[in-house]
């Protein structure tokens, strides 16, 4: 692809724009543990960006059918709901200015994540992150979740640009992979996770902070 001919912009949300990473590893662990069985951390890293239906299934085949799967999916939620509201969810450390770029070069921005709307109304809202984005794609809009292209290719959609045209950013592998499908500008921002070399293969920038991230858009916007 022409680099210079970027367009728009598409982020993904938790561990991209907002801090949710710990928070869910450590309400999955502790619900877990509540009910007799050990997440471990690797195989939590495995589930980071994939959207519910397709944690749900990794999980069963983990830990086999005795698994209570509706317990735990019930309790969770309150685990990490309860810790979202009482401590917060950080911004990640250069998520202002590069909105604001974006905002002042008039480059529209996307987010796709695999969370739910509702799941992503209320971390937006208890980050504080109220930037108007030009389209959102959520978990729950479509059939197959990341590391499928579908939510990148309905973001671009639905910004009204070819996926050739967007860089997509991402922390996780599964993110990462499905924007690589889309065929998307791709530029990772590793949060809890040390990105494999072959996921490393797919990304064209593999950067250390968002603020990294505006200096490479800056080159190709």
């Amino acid at each position: 692809m022409n680099n210079s001919k970027l367009k728009a912009v598409v982020f993904d949300m938790d561990g991209l724009m907002i801090d949710t990473e710990p928070l869910y590893k450590y309400s999955f662990q502790k619900t877990a543990a509540g009910l007799g069985f050990d997440f471990e951390d690797s195989f939590f890293f495995r589930l980071v960006g994939r959207p519910d239906s397709s944690c749900k299934k990794m999980i069963r085949d983990y830990f086999g059918p005795k698994f209570p799967m509706e317990v735990f999916w019930s309790q969770w939620p309150v685990v990490w709901r309860g810790m979202a509201e009482s401590d917060g969810i950080d911004q990640k450390n250069g998520l202002s200015e590069l909105l604001a770029y974006l905002k002042e070069q008039n480059v529209p921005a996307a987010i796709a994540t695999s969370s739910h709307r509702d799941q992503m109304s209320f971390s937006l809202r208890v980050s504080g992150l109220s930037h108007p984005f030009d389209a959102v794609v959520t978990g729950d809009e479509i059939t197959q979740g990341k590391p499928a292209p579908d939510i990148y290719l309905e973001a671009a959609k639905r910004l009204g640009v070819s996926p050739s045209s967007c860089a997509a950013l991402e922390d996780s592998e599964n993110g990462l992979i499905s924007a690589w499908k889309a065929g998307m500008y791709t530029i990772m921002v590793p949060d809890l996770k040390v990105p494999s070399d072959e996921v490393r293969t797919m990304a064209h920038h593999v950067a250390d902070s968002l603020h990294e991230v505006r200096n490479i858009l800056e080159k190709h916007l």
